[in-house]
């Protein structure tokens, strides 16, 4: 899949980098229809969110079904610099895949 992560992190107070993304994913539970057919949409969710400082991993998320289209990620971690790298990746239950950097301003 494209590249479909938007990142923007940046240092805050106490040494705290604060990171807000944007997962782009339609995020389907394979309970709706489709309304112009009536068959039902298959499922088609992220199932697990890494986020990585430096390549040391700092946050795993277990996602299902239950998590809205597009979804909105935002945490702090502490021992983050300015000019430090940020990783977040993404696989969902179809085997596919996305992930972006971004570097800590």
């Amino acid at each position: 899949m494209a590249n479909n992560i938007k990142i923007r992190a940046w240092m805050g107070d106490g040494g705290r980098a604060t990171v807000k993304a944007i997962l782009f994913h339609p995020m389907e539970t394979g309970l709706r229809k489709d309304k112009a057919t009536g068959k039902v949409i298959e499922a088609h969710y992220i199932t697990e969110v890494k986020c990585e400082h430096n390549g040391k991993n700092v946050l795993t998320c277990l996602w299902g079904p239950g998590v809205s289209k597009n979804p909105f990620l935002s945490f702090r971690f502490k021992d983050a610099k300015a000019g430090d790298t940020l990783k977040i990746s993404w696989v969902d239950n179809k085997g596919g895949t996305a992930s972006n950097s971004a570097k800590i301003s």
